[in-house]
C-alpha cells in the first residue's frame, strides 16, 4: 500500500530544497557576474586598454584602495587642462573596458578621464552589491582623483545608478558634481536581474526577491536596499544637471523607469535614443554618434569652456 502522506512529505522536502538551491544560484549569479579581462578582449578583436583605441591615449594604470579592496583603474589625460575630471562607472557584468567607447565623446573637453573597476569585475577581488556598496567606492574615487577639480560623473547600467546616488551624497556633502551622465539607469535592483534571468531563459517568480533579501543579509547592505530607488536620489541632486541616455528598444532597464527618474531630478533630462538597445548604444553605429554628440553638448553646458577647472570649499565656483 502506497503511504500518500509519506510521499508528500518527501516531494514537500524535495521542492523545498530545489527552492532553497535556486535561490542561493540565483544570488551567486548575480554577485558573481562574468568578468571582462583584457584576454575576454583580446579574443573578441577589441581594444584592451587606452592604448589599442584607433586614435591610442597614453594612461596610467592605479590601485585605488576602497572597504579594504584595491580597485583598479585606468586614468587617461584628457584634451582640456581646464575641463573637469571625469569618472566612469561600468554596469554589472562589465568593466573598465566598457569605458574605452566613451571616451570619445568626454576627453575632448575634460582634463582628465577615470576609468575604475568595482569588486567582482574584471580583475577587481571581492563580489558585486549589485549597487550598493558600490556607491562608497565611486565617492572614495572621486575623493582620490578629484585634486580640488571639478567633476563629472558618467555610469551606464549598474553605474548609471551608482553615480546618481553618489552625485546626491556629494551634493549633501557641499562638494556637487558638476553634472551626471546616466546611461540606460533603472530605478530599482530587481528590474534588470528580472529581465536578464528572464531572457537567459531562468526562473525569477519565486527565487529573485529571495536572493536580493540574501545579498542584502551577506553584504550588510540589507537597509539600503530599501533605499535603493534611483528616482529618490535624483530628486536629492539639486542644481546637479542630470542628462539621462536611453535607448528605445532597451530590453533590460525600461524607459518608463528612465523618465521616473529624469521627472525627479530637479535639472534632469532624456535624451532617447532610437532602437537603442542596453548594451549597445555606444558600440552600435547607428546609436553612437547620438550618444558622442549628446555628451559632447551636455559637458560644454555644464562646464562651458573657459570656466576655471578648480573649485573651492563648499563646490562653488571660483569667480571669474
Amino acid at each position: 500500500m502506497v503511504n500518500w502522506l509519506g510521499l508528500a512529505t518527501l516531494l514537500g522536502f524535495g521542492l523545498i530544497g530545489y527552492v532553497l538551491v535556486l535561490i542561493a544560484y540565483t544570488a551567486w549569479k548575480l554577485t558573481h557576474p562574468a568578468r571582462r579581462t583584457y584576454a575576454s578582449a583580446l579574443a573578441r578583436g577589441i581594444p584592451g586598454d587606452p592604448s589599442e583605441l584607433d586614435a591610442p591615449r597614453a594612461y596610467t594604470s592605479v590601485e585605488i584602495r576602497s572597504r579594504g579592496r584595491a580597485l583598479p583603474a585606468w586614468r587617461v589625460p584628457g584634451d582640456d587642462p581646464d575641463g573637469p575630471v571625469a569618472v566612469l562607472s561600468h554596469g554589472w557584468s562589465d568593466g573598465r573596458l566598457g569605458g574605452l567607447v566613451r571616451l570619445a565623446g568626454l576627453l575632448g573637453r575634460c582634463s582628465e578621464a577615470v576609468l575604475w573597476e568595482s569588486p567582482g569585475h574584471g580583475v577587481a577581488r571581492g563580489v558585486c552589491t549589485l549597487g550598493v556598496g558600490e556607491v562608497e567606492d565611486l565617492l572614495t574615487i572621486v575623493e582620490e582623483v578629484a585634486g580640488g577639480r571639478r567633476v563629472v560623473l558618467l555610469g551606464w547600467s549598474m553605474g548609471a545608478g551608482v553615480s546618481i546616488e553618489a552625485g546626491a551624497r556629494l551634493r549633501a556633502q557641499g562638494r556637487p558634481a558638476a553634472g551626471i551622465v546616466a546611461e540606460a539607469p533603472y530605478r530599482w535592483a530587481r528590474t534588470p536581474a528580472r529581465n536578464v534571468l528572464r531572457a537567459r531563459g531562468l526562473p525569477h517568480l519565486v527565487n529573485l526577491a529571495p536572493a536580493l533579501w540574501v545579498i542584502g543579509l551577506v553584504s550588510g547592505a540589507g537597509v539600503r536596499w530599501r533605499r535603493f530607488d534611483r528616482a529618490a536620489h535624483a530628486a536629492e541632486l539639486g542644481p546637479t544637471g542630470l542628462m539621462v541616455l536611453h535607448g528605445t528598444a532597451d530590453a533590460v532597464s525600461p524607459l518608463g523607469e528612465a523618465r521616473a527618474i529624469v521627472d525627479a531630478a530637479p535639472r534632469g533630462r532624456l535624451v532617447e535614443i532610437p532602437d537603442g538597445t542596453h548594451n549597445g548604444l555606444w558600440t552600435d553605429e547607428t546609436t553612437r554618434r547620438a550618444c558622442v554628440d549628446a555628451v559632447e553638448r551636455f559637458l560644454e553646458e555644464v562646464c562651458p569652456p573657459g570656466t576655471p577647472g578648480a573649485i573651492t570649499a563648499r563646490g562653488s565656483t571660483p569667480e571669474r
